[in-house]
């Protein structure tokens, strides 16, 4: 089985956590992670943008990475919101059996 990790920018902590805990609820994640008040510099629209923004780092099953975007999308208020999936190429096997486990 293999896992990745998603990392999605949410607007504030509480959108982070209503979305980490579908996600879980839903067993499309085994665990997600809030990492709050990052700041993010980038560009939108033709104007450079300065905000503070949470960051989700979802762990999960590779397979399941089409779902949590779509899920995401609906839940998310960002017009474009950042989804980006990265495989996770190696790692303790028992926490990996893990995060299959809790994404059945």
């Amino acid at each position: 089985m293999k896992c990745s990790v998603t990392f999605v920018t949410c607007k504030n902590a509480r959108q982070a956590e209503r979305i980490a805990r579908a996600l879980v609820t839903e067993r499309l994640a085994a665990c997600v992670n809030i990492v709050p008040k990052v700041t993010s510099i980038y560009r939108w629209k033709g104007e450079v943008c300065r905000d503070t923004e949470a960051m989700l780092v979802i762990k999960s099953r590779a397979a399941k990475a089409k779902a949590i975007e779509r899920r995401v999308k609906e839940l998310h208020s960002y017009e474009l919101p950042e989804v980006i999936h990265v495989a996770i190429a190696g790692g303790s096997r028992e926490y990996l059996r893990w995060v299959g486990e809790g994404t059945r």
